[in-house]
């Protein structure tokens, strides 16, 4: 199991719904964000464009279950600084977006997954980490009140 950190945004409307189950009680808020950082990663899939979109396609479809919104903008820049030389992902969800950000340097991957439909951040997790075959992970859940 991955350790999500969870952080809950101030509440700042009496008319919160519920999003999401969170063990015994309600999670309230406009939506929930997933922040993905994978370290050690496969190069192979990270400095892959078709690789990525494919990763944004099962994530969406299989996983989250998202209605992607628009094309998938996925380029390659930032070459002046071998840190943050890599793909970067942009993905438009009907209930937000997916972003992330990769670094062929130091093997790393950066996601933001941000819906107001409820989605598992631990299955969401574990598929990144498996995707990109990461041999380390950080996640934070934010809930956005």
């Amino acid at each position: 199991m991955i350790k999500i950190n969870k952080i809950k945004g101030v509440e700042w409307k009496n008319t919160l719904k519920p999003i999401v189950k969170d063990g015994q009680r309600q999670i309230l808020g406009y939506g929930m964000e997933l922040v993905v950082n994978l370290y050690d990663c496969d190069l192979k899939k990270i400095s892959s464009k078709s690789a990525i979109q494919k990763f944004v396609i099962t994530l969406c479809d299989e996983v989250i279950h998202m209605k992607r919104y628009g094309k998938t903008l996925i380029p390659n820049f930032g070459h002046d600084n071998p840190t943050t030389s890599g793909y970067s992902v942009v993905q438009l969800i009907e209930t937000s977006s997916i972003t992330g950000h990769f670094s062929d340097s130091q093997r790393s991957c950066y996601l933001n997954i941000f819906s107001c439909a409820p989605y598992d951040p631990q299955r969401t997790a574990q598929f990144c980490k498996k995707y990109f075959a990461a041999r380390k992970i950080d996640a934070f859940l934010i809930i956005r009140p």
